[in-house]
């Protein structure tokens, strides 16, 4: 976090990193980042899985928050956990998250009753706030370690890790869950916390501005923080109840939505024109290309999580596979959004350029989210699959890709606070998706259910997604017809996806092509000796060029 200064256009080239070749305790490093992302993916994707279970051996009624609560914490903390890493160091926040992430992981793995699920909920909020800051600070150290222009292939690499989590993630959910033994997803956590803890703080030694502990705390963003938590939780509360607890039109819904979204908009203008060292600093924002890239960091999430939630929807429902199969139908797109990924990454290397790549990810995304479009109830599994590859290849690019517009126009010293506005985005994205994917399936699925299916299940779109394991036991032609009418609504879905793919590739087309940075930040690199002149040489730069524009 540095003072505020103001924007500026194209990064001048900076002194080329030095630094010896990678060794064995940068492999550990980053061993231990990865295996915390995908540690964190995991938990993600298989509880949601196994929520229905969990709940039922709980014996409990009222669950919408055990899951929810993850969600808020793990995005409204991120812009902190950027905040406290640029302040306090990246050692002790990193720490710090795998140790929350751990201990909310315990408890919830031995909770025994979810008759106080807000105690429960806020257990889970813990784990988020441990989850958010994994996220957040796996993707800043390695930008300590790694230069821009060689990050693309680590990027691709952990994102193989998110993507070989979030496929195999609903299926251990679904195995443990129907073997009673649902508790191991969140006891599974603890060891992975402790050897990625054991390496981070064994062989992660980065340097770190010195300061009195008086100067650290004079440079938090207390305000900002606060707007940011309480809007951010604001706006999560209202799109959890929304068309689930309470109609769209309540004002339970409408007033902290409302008041969430004003919130954010204040915290903008607040960051902009009031603190000395802002949390979200405006020059992040300032660019064409960077605003470009963070747009596309919001859109991308939107089109991975509604794909990966609503196409095992489509298999149960149309095709009667169960949980754990229709997981496995999923690993279409799961396992070729990281190797298309990595490919990305290593082009983008090769080339020292972002923007071909991002217009073909949006490109072919669009291609396959047009092809699941067509989709019907009696359209065949291997279509079916093919099709999601198609999306997956697409999203695989787009994810790894949109990382360098968002950091290309900006100076290597704000790679903490405009990597925790990117991880931000990406996990508010998640819960706008999902949001926007149940009312419009609820929105469909009331004009499309037969009114026989109404007629027994009287609740009708309420419980359509509990009625899914029932529908291989209706009769026909009613069990038909409950197919088409999920087929139907599900297509509703995959062409508004459409038209938010072809959004993300309208923004992306104002990018600028901009040089990517060859050094890391030196105030934050490897603690090792001999850099003082390429520090010195790299902060010359930086002042040069906010004296210039």
């Amino acid at each position: 976090m540095h003072p505020r200064s103001d924007s500026f256009d194209q990064p001048p080239s900076l002194p080329p990193n030095t630094s010896a070749k990678r060794d064995w305790r940068f492999w550990l490093i980053f061993l231990s980042l990865t295996v915390s992302f995908f540690n964190t993916a995991l938990e993600l994707c298989s509880v949601s899985t196994a929520l229905p279970t969990i709940v039922d051996d709980l014996h409990g009624t009222q669950f919408v928050w055990v899951g929810s609560a993850y969600a808020l914490a793990a995005t409204a903390f991120v812009p902190l956990s950027g905040s406290l890493a640029e302040i306090w160091g990246r050692k002790p926040v990193m720490l710090s998250a795998l140790i929350f992430f751990a201990i909310g992981s315990t408890i919830c793995g031995s909770a025994t009753s979810l008759e106080k699920y807000r105690w429960l909920s806020g257990i889970s909020a813990i784990q988020g706030v441990g989850g958010g800051g994994i996220a957040a600070l796996s993707q800043i150290i390695l930008s300590d370690l790694v230069p821009l222009h060689e990050r693309g292939l680590f990027n691709g690499m952990i994102g193989l890790a998110w993507s070989l989590a979030s496929g195999i993630g609903p299926v251990v959910g679904g195995a443990l869950a129907q073997r009673g033994q649902w508790r191991w997803l969140f006891y599974l956590n603890v060891p992975f916390c402790a050897v990625a803890g054991l390496l981070v703080l064994l062989f992660l030694k980065l340097r770190a501005p010195s300061s009195t502990l008086r100067e650290k705390w004079e440079r938090m963003d207390w305000l900002g923080n606060f707007i940011v938590i309480a809007s951010t939780t604001s706006c999560i509360i209202a799109l959890t109840w929304g068309g689930v607890q309470y109609p769209w039109s309540s004002a339970r819904v409408l007033v902290p939505l409302i008041l969430g979204l004003v919130g954010l908009f204040v915290f903008i203008v607040y960051e902009s024109y009031v603190p000395k060292y802002p949390m979200i600093p405006f020059s992040l924002l300032s660019t064409v290309t960077g605003a470009s890239g963070f747009l596309q960091t919001f859109v991308m999430p939107i089109l991975l999580i509604c794909i990966v939630y609503y196409l095992p929807v489509y298999f149960q429902a149309c095709k009667g596979a169960s949980p754990v199969a229709s997981g496995v139908d999923g690993f279409g797109i799961a396992f070729t959004v990281a190797p298309s990924g990595v490919i990305a990454g290593i082009t983008v290397t090769i080339s020292r350029g972002y923007r071909i790549q991002l217009w073909t990810g949006w490109v072919i995304a669009i291609i396959g989210l047009a092809m699941i479009s067509t989709l019907h109830a009696d359209s065949s599994r291997g279509i079916a699959i093919g099709f999601q590859i198609i999306a997956g290849v697409g999203i695989g690019i787009i994810s790894t890709t949109t990382y360098f517009p968002v950091l290309a126009p900006l100076p290597v010293s704000s790679n903490a606070s405009a990597l925790a506005l990117f991880t931000f985005l990406r996990n508010f994205a998640q819960v706008w998706g999902l949001t926007i994917g149940d009312t419009i399936l609820q929105n469909a699925f009331s004009k499309r259910l037969p009114d026989d299916f109404t007629s027994v299940f009287p609740l009708g779109t309420a419980i359509a997604y509990s009625v899914i394991p029932l529908v291989s036991a209706i009769e026909e032609p009613l069990k038909s017809e409950v197919r088409v009418a999920f087929a139907d609504s599900l297509c509703v879905l995959w062409q508004v996806l459409i038209g938010v793919a072809g959004l993300g590739l309208l923004v992306s087309l104002v990018m600028k092509a901009l040089p990517l940075h060859t050094s890391t930040d030196k105030e934050w690199g490897v603690n090792d000796s001999g850099s003082d002149k390429s520090l010195l040489a790299q902060r010359s730069l930086e002042k040069s060029r906010e004296s210039l524009v």
